[in-house]
């Protein structure tokens, strides 16, 4: 049985497919394209996932989208009816929904086949249910309770709802146009971040404030019953839409407040300009109050549901500072949250609600690591250093741990490329940028000199899971970077790099199991310092995560990272002929 998941016309399109109820590949289109947060159809991530799962596009019995036009149509006519949005709003909505009814053709198209050709059977799904499914469906759960909140979806931003063995049961739906991710990505833009999915910069940029404001967010956002309410005086979407682009495949928003909003917290931040202590604090507020938000809706699905487990989804659940406090604030003693948690994940959560609640087949398949994209050999590797006339080392697997060991020690920066790519939004060893957690001045290095992004944003450390418990406040597995903890009182100053400004770190805990070359890199850099903890961020610069050999050779020579580690090559700095280095350099400006 082969289903295709598709996450389509939408931002982080992306495409899955499983066999026989267990996942064989999973992709983002921006990883080829190079198109940050890329929406519209997923061609080439099909292509990927048929080409694993070694099948046609007529081989395909069912393929799952994650929308659905026809979801919550009650909703929309009284939305309409009540409050008389603008044309232009309705005319956007309509022509994504419109979008859906050329999907055969398209799918078709990808698989280098005619849409007659096509048998499967094609399910628009409900936005929050493929969600709930990425969550509870793949997780190791025999039962919980489920959150999904995002921005909007099929006119819903959150559910509540519960999962036993195959089978979801719905509690509760709050709809357009109150959102908790609405009111993130508002605030994100007036603090002057443009980009669509910058909320994350001002989620790191909270810990620099204090909550001066968070009198004021409560008037903006407010409980109410089991969830919450925006006071809509503060925004203009609910009559005006939201300007969003989605048509030449890079996203984009424009401010959504009102002026009321100025009012409130003063005039927006212009794109580029210093950032204030003022800026600071509203950016703590903001997580303040969120904060607040989820946990209401929490404790009231714990009262409707009383587990121990919690699946939580949702663009609003990439908010790791808020997941790693859920277990302090609410019942609930177990929090998964999935790779992909995001939109991305629908595809798979699309996937595995027709297999498992559509279907009625049994779960076999839980999601415990993120490698489900491209792969290289090393002969793939070798070619593409040769193409750009670099002559690596090849060296044996101890002698490459060991000497890239003795590189990080020494302060540099190293780029690291093996195995199958990651899905998601986070570099979790395969895609990764490495470095020593104990410098305190390799985090400008980074910023500064390779990734070129704020200064306040912090990196991630990657822990041996069966040491966390030495350096963290808690004793858990964090495999998809997914929460933010406390780190260790006695432990932040061994290891500056990783521990932001409030002691906390956003750690990834690696186990052996699903990744013995990482796992073994950082048992090898702790037997040599004593520290398990390697310093880890994502392998690119100003794009999406690395896929090929050739990308991260484009990004090793565009920076200034010193080495450069492809499947068992090694190459670094002093290797590279200068005209080389100007040769990227043109092209990177053209």
């Amino acid at each position: 049985m082969n289903i295709l998941g598709i996450n389509a016309y939408h931002g982080d399109a992306s495409a899955c497919l499983i066999q026989n109820g267990k996942l064989i590949a999973a992709v983002e289109e921006e990883r080829f394209n190079r198109v940050k947060h890329w929406a519209g159809f997923p061609a080439e991530s099909i292509r990927y996932c048929l080409q694993i799962g070694g099948i046609n596009a007529t081989d395909l019995e069912h393929v799952a989208v994650s929308f659905n036009p026809k979801a919550n149509l009650n909703q929309k006519l009284l939305f309409t009816l009540q409050k008389r949005p603008s044309l232009k709003s309705l005319l956007d909505r309509f022509n994504k929904q419109s979008k859906s009814t050329s999907l055969k053709e398209q799918l078709a198209e990808a698989g280098n086949c005619s849409s007659s050709d096509i048998k499967a059977q094609i399910h628009n799904l409900e936005h929050h249910s493929t969600h709930l499914a990425s969550g509870f469906f793949v997780s190791p759960f025999e039962e919980a309770a489920i959150l999904s909140i995002d921005g909007m979806g099929d006119f819903v931003s959150t559910l509540s709802a519960a999962g036993r063995g195959n089978k979801l049961e719905y509690f509760s739906r709050t709809h357009y146009p109150h959102s908790v991710g609405y009111l993130y990505n508002a605030i994100t833009l007036y603090l002057g971040f443009p980009a669509y999915g910058d909320e994350y910069k001002v989620m790191g940029l909270a810990p620099y404030g204090k909550p001066e404001y968070v009198e004021a967010f409560r008037k903006i956002i407010y409980p109410k019953a089991d969830s919450f309410e925006l006071n809509l005086d503060y925004f203009t979407h609910h009559t005006q839409g939201i300007a969003m682009n989605w048509e030449s495949g890079a996203p984009s928003v424009q401010p959504f407040h009102s002026p009321e909003l100025e009012k409130l917290l003063g005039p927006a931040r212009q794109p580029k300009s210093e950032l204030t202590s003022k800026h600071q604090n509203i950016a703590t507020s903001l997580q303040v109050v969120t904060e607040e938000i989820i946990f209401h809706i929490l404790n009231h699905l714990h009262d409707r549901f009383p587990s121990d487990n919690l699946c939580l989804v949702g663009g609003v659940a990439m908010n790791s500072v808020a997941n790693g406090k859920i277990t302090q604030h609410t019942p609930f003693k177990n929090v998964y949250t999935p790779t992909g948690a995001a939109d991305n994940g629908t595809c798979f959560g699309a996937a595995f609600y027709v297999w498992n609640q559509i279907l009625k087949q049994p779960r076999e398949f839980v999601l415990e690591h993120s490698y489900w994209g491209s792969e290289f050999s090393d002969e793939e590797c070798l070619l593409a250093l040769q193409e750009h006339n670099l002559q690596p080392k090849k060296l044996s697997q101890n002698e490459l741990l060991n000497h890239v060991v003795n590189v990080l020690c020494d302060g540099n920066v190293v780029g690291w490329f093996q195995g199958r790519m990651e899905f998601g939004a986070r570099a979790l060893g395969n895609r990764s940028l490495l470095a020593d957690p104990r410098r305190a001045d390799m985090r400008d290095i980074i910023n500064l000199k390779i990734k070129f992004r704020e200064k306040f944003r912090p990196f991630a450390p990657s822990i041996l899971e069966e040491r966390v418990s030495e350096f963290f406040e808690v004793d858990a597995p964090v495999p998809f970077m997914e929460k933010v903890f406390k780190i260790r009182p006695e432990k932040r100053e061994l290891i500056p790099a990783v521990t932001h400004v409030d002691g906390t770190g956003r750690l990834q805990s690696v186990k052996h199991g699903t990744n013995p070359l990482y796992w073994n890199l950082i048992n090898t850099f702790a037997q040599r310092t004593g520290v398990p903890i390697l310093l880890n961020t994502s392998l690119n610069e100003n794009e999406p995560i690395v896929r090929t050999p050739a990308e991260a050779i484009k990004c090793f020579l565009r920076t200034n990272m010193d080495a450069l580690v492809l499947g068992s090559y090694y190459v670094e700095r002093s290797d590279i002929k200068p005209e080389l280095v100007d040769e990227v350099a043109t092209v990177a400006i053209g």
